[in-house]
């Protein structure tokens, strides 16, 4: 068995236990957001995120700015002020100025050339926008969404270098986002069995041919025959084999971000087929033991790409407020809707709570 992260960590970060999932206040929704110029795909992360329980409850603490003695850029702090401004304020729309203002930072570029050197053409200009944020260029909500989730938890990290792996997976950001992945390979002619594991801040999946959602979580967690010229070394066998390799969720995230890949991977045209998806989501037949209690998750926020391409179009979001009511949510308008609005939308992302 192998993977990072699996040691048992030297030092807790955050307490797991200090975590809420359910909203500590019940208020109405909260402000809707202006589009400065194309930053709808900004505009919906921000609100997913706001209305994400355990992490608005942890921002609304003001848990993170009290302690924190990071200098110049701090997206916990940047993030936390938003919730706060979102949630409180009276008007019906409010501008994300500090936001953008704060992306344009230096620090913001470095971690989209950590965590995705390899990005290149439209992927690269996305994050280019995000690091040096220009808002008449197109972004990707959900590479946008990465990037801020990392972008976070290096905030956490700030003074912590020395950190171990596992250790590193204790703050409030892992605590809620993390999940951990288990890639088993078994040699087809020994049957030796390799297992390796990935920590995880969402799952992307393949929808092309897929129905649903649940259609489209067998398929992740199908075996898949393995090329031995290419891949595989079996440790036993001291020789490159044939193998198949079995992906399932090893550790379950108490926060679940699905991303629905709707690009085409040969012609990179947008795949518009509708995925049905639930409400309430039984995690257990995709985990790595299938045994037990169901691990049942609860749809709380859903955000959907409007075009005929994804290099172009429109993001608007659906969130479930702290008053238990969905609302859809269109950058300024923020309008009530039913679950049935909820659920038959053409989703790109997908965010379950535990």
């Amino acid at each position: 068995a192998i993977g990072k992260g699996m040691n048992p960590p030297q030092k807790i970060i955050f307490p797991p236990e200090k975590i809420c999932m359910d909203w500590r206040q019940k208020r109405r929704p909260g402000a809707g957001l202006y589009n400065l110029g194309s930053t709808c795909y900004l505009n919906v992360i921000l609100q997913c995120l706001t209305y994400t329980p355990p992490l608005a409850n942890y921002l609304l603490s003001r848990q993170h700015s009290r302690f924190c003695r990071q200098q110049g850029f701090c997206m916990m702090c940047i993030m936390e002020a938003h919730v706060r401004k979102v949630l409180f304020s009276s008007a019906s729309a409010i501008r994300p100025r500090a936001v953008i203002r704060d992306l344009r930072c230096k620090q913001f570029r470095v971690l989209q050339q950590v965590f995705f050197p390899s990005l290149r053409g439209e992927l690269l200009t996305s994050f280019l926008v995000i690091g040096e944020f220009r808002p008449d260029i197109p972004g990707d909500a959900y590479e946008f969404l990465r990037c801020t989730l990392s972008a976070m938890q290096r905030a956490c990290l700030s003074g912590s270098s020395d950190l171990d792996t596992s250790s590193q997976g204790t703050t409030i950001i892992h605590q809620i986002f993390r999940g951990i992945l288990r890639s088993r390979v078994t040699c087809l002619s020994c049957k030796t069995v390799s297992d390796f594991y990935m920590a995880f801040l969402d799952v992307l999946l393949k929808i092309k041919g897929a129905s649903s959602l649940t259609t489209a979580l067998e398929e992740f967690v199908k075996p898949k025959q393995m090329d031995g010229r290419k891949c595989f070394k079996c440790s036993k066998c001291e020789k490159k084999v044939a193998a198949s390799k079995r992906v399932t969720i090893y550790h379950e995230p108490r926060v679940l971000t699905v991303c629905l890949g709707r690009a085409d991977e040969r012609s990179s045209r947008k795949i518009s087929q509708v995925v049905e998806y639930p409400e309430f989501l039984d995690l257990r037949p995709y985990m790595s033991d299938t045994a037990g209690e169901p691990l049942l998750y609860s749809l709380y926020a859903v955000v959907v790409h409007s075009g005929h391409t994804c290099l172009e179009g429109h993001f608007f979001c659906y969130t479930k407020a702290s008053n238990g009511q969905w609302y859809k949510m269109n950058d300024v308008t923020v309008d009530s809707c039913g679950i049935h609005t909820v659920l038959g939308q053409q989703a790109y992302l997908l965010f379950y709570a535990r």
